[in-house]
């Protein structure tokens, strides 16, 4: 039996050179496809790109392919830019203004609402009953309920019916479930969302199915189609939330927040990329939790939630003690938190602390997705006053 023949790699020696491809042009010619879309093998695309050097006709045509395989490959992602709406409008607003405009602060909600229906509209059936866990925050720890994609959607028709409520417009609960959640929620006033969210749960036969897509979405026509009918004075008018109320326009960017808040969690439940929201838009949401904030961190140190306030009190209208809140990213700002009272006027001259947040972080932070000790924050200051701020934040969140 002969020895087997020992490899030419085991010698040391150089490895011989392939012999190069010799072909006919109209073999050549056949290949570009393959080279445009690096489909040759290492001496077709030797062949070919030493082919491209001579040939001017194949050179020309080398180059539209590989042009077209950039067209069909994009580097980016598909998914539209959430400031292309906004853009897209102002265009033509540029050359045709709107005879009824809608106002300025009722536009976060439009865009947030156009940019979830775009997404359901991907979405299939069986996806809509995906699981969707709703978390918030709830004195000094997380909460959640579980419910489905429908299920979402159904939230948002029953609590933006309490902005359509205020504007004349029918309750999305219908008459029978409103006047019972009222009479549920009579000891405290007006119905809260999550007792209304309960209302419309309970009084469906079936769990919520993609039919509620349709509702909401007409809900949040008639919305943003009244306001702009009414006028920009119309933001003063007050929305109820049972505990508190807003002016509408401060309610308009509450529940441009929310919609975009669960758009994400449903984008999560359906693996499925989700942007923030347009810089100028995420910064009128995130001023308006800053607004907020000193009235949160009152209610929670009523509540015993919090540090007392220092025993010498400052006159309504007069400078106290401040936090500096510093927003980074897209859409951030500066904004200064009176601690002591909301009646108390932030001073930069009282500051005693200074905290730093990513835009969406704090977002994710006044929404209840993530808690005051995660929360990455650049801290300097009094440390109880920047803990009271933080839980202060977590606590504007809700279902």
């Amino acid at each position: 039996m002969p020895l087997p023949r020992s490899s030419v790699e085991d010698t040391g020696l150089p490895l011989p050179e392939p012999a190069p491809l010799v072909l006919e042009h109209r073999v050549l010619k056949s290949l570009l496809g393959a080279w445009a879309l690096a489909a040759c093998s290492a001496l077709e695309t030797a062949a070919v790109e030493e082919h491209l050097g001579e040939c001017g006709s194949c050179a020309d045509e080398a180059l539209r392919l590989r042009g077209a395989v950039g067209l069909l490959h994009p580097p980016e992602s598909l998914d539209l830019d959430p400031t292309l709406r906004t853009r897209v409008l102002e265009g033509c607003l540029d050359r045709r203004p709107a005879r009824i405009p809608v106002p300025e602060w009722a536009t976060p909600y439009d865009a947030e609402a156009a940019r979830l229906d775009a997404l359901l509209q991907d979405i299939g059936d069986a996806e809509w009953h995906a699981p969707v866990r709703l978390r918030w925050f709830e004195g000094d720890g997380p909460v959640s309920r579980r419910t489905t994609v429908a299920g979402v959607i159904a939230h948002l028709l029953s609590v933006d019916g309490l902005v359509g409520v205020a504007l004349g417009l029918e309750d999305p609960l219908g008459g029978a479930t409103a006047e019972k959640t009222e009479a549920e929620g009579a000891a405290a006033g007006a119905p809260t969302p999550s007792q209304r969210t309960e209302a419309y749960w309970r009084a469906s036969h079936f769990p919520p199915t993609r039919a509620v897509r349709a509702p909401w979405r007409e809900q949040s026509h008639h919305i943003v189609r009244t306001v702009s009918f009414a006028g920009g004075g119309s933001g003063r008018l007050a929305v109820s939330y049972g505990g508190f109320a807003l002016p509408l326009s401060d309610s308009m960017l509450d529940r441009a927040f929310e919609c975009w808040v669960h758009a994400g969690d449903i984008a999560d439940a359906v693996d499925y990329p989700y942007e923030p929201p347009a810089p100028r838009h995420l910064h009128r949401m995130i001023d308006l939790a800053a607004r907020m904030l000193p009235v949160s961190l009152a209610e929670r140190r009523r509540t015993g939630l919090s540090a007392p306030a220092p025993r010498r009190l400052v006159a309504a209208g007069a400078p106290g003690r401040s936090l500096r809140l510093e927003i980074e990213g897209s859409g951030g700002g500066e904004w200064l938190i009176p601690l002591d009272s909301p009646a108390s006027v932030a001073s930069a001259e009282h500051e005693v602390a200074h905290v730093a947040l990513d835009g969406v972080e704090f977002c994710r932070l006044a929404a209840g997705h993530v808690s005051p000790e995660e929360a990455a924050a650049g801290q300097v200051g009094d440390r109880e006053a920047i803990r009271d701020v933080l839980f202060a934040a977590a606590s504007l969140s809700r279902m």
